[in-house]
């Protein structure tokens, strides 16, 4: 059983995601708050498996309980919702230890992938794609052939890859997985490599085609 905190000023909001996730057998919702202060106070009560976490709130937002529960030592998982394809709040949001960042009209099946995959350890940003990474999709048809992909990115470049497709560049990415250029650099050549493109806008366009993002 996964035990989740829901956090959202919304009523109704958390009322429709409690009744989704009451839909899954293996979820229990074991505290709700209003509230970025209540949230912290529920969060070290009820000690969850994950955090379901609005991150625009007012007086004390998303981000501000996220740095509070990094501060304190023994964050839960945490899942960032809002209605905004915000590449700022992506990044503050990974920088203060989210583990996923989702859009809240994604659909109920992306919703419970994402619990279980983060309880599981792993890390989930679809924030969804921004308006000018579709445009260049748009732009640049495929030209490459439906084939299964047939060396597996690792996790981090699949973390890579999710951040290029919100259209974020080198330097963005370093700064939100805390590596350099550099590196990032490095991890982009090797995607391009194993997805065979030769671009950037054609490596975010294979990954949704395969399923890597």
């Amino acid at each position: 059983m996964i035990r989740i905190v829901l956090v959202d000023d919304q009523n109704l909001v958390r009322s429709g995601i409690r009744g989704l996730l009451e839909l899954d057998d293996h979820l229990q919702v074991v505290g709700e708050a209003a509230g970025g202060e209540q949230a912290l106070g529920v969060i070290a009560e009820t000690r969850p498996d994950v955090v379901l976490l609005d991150i625009r709130m007012p007086v004390v937002s998303g981000i501000d309980v996220l740095k509070a529960m990094k501060a304190r030592g023994g964050m839960p998982p945490t899942i960032l919702l809002t209605t905004f394809d915000d590449n700022e709040a992506l990044l503050d949001g990974m920088r203060a230890g989210a583990k996923g960042f989702l859009l809240k009209d994604i659909s109920l099946e992306r919703l419970l992938e994402a619990i279980h995959t983060v309880a599981a350890g792993g890390t989930l940003f679809r924030p969804g794609i921004t308006e000018r990474a579709l445009q260049n999709l748009q732009e640049a048809p495929p030209d490459f052939p439906k084939l299964d992909l047939p060396v597996r990115l690792t996790a981090r470049e699949t973390d890579v890859l999710a951040m290029m497709a919100t259209g974020l560049n080198n330097r963005e990415i370093g700064d939100a997985l805390e590596l350099s250029e550099g590196t990032i650099k490095n991890h982009v050549s090797s995607i391009l490599s194993k997805l065979g493109v030769r671009d950037r806008v054609r490596a975010v366009l294979r990954g949704l085609e395969l399923g890597c993002i």
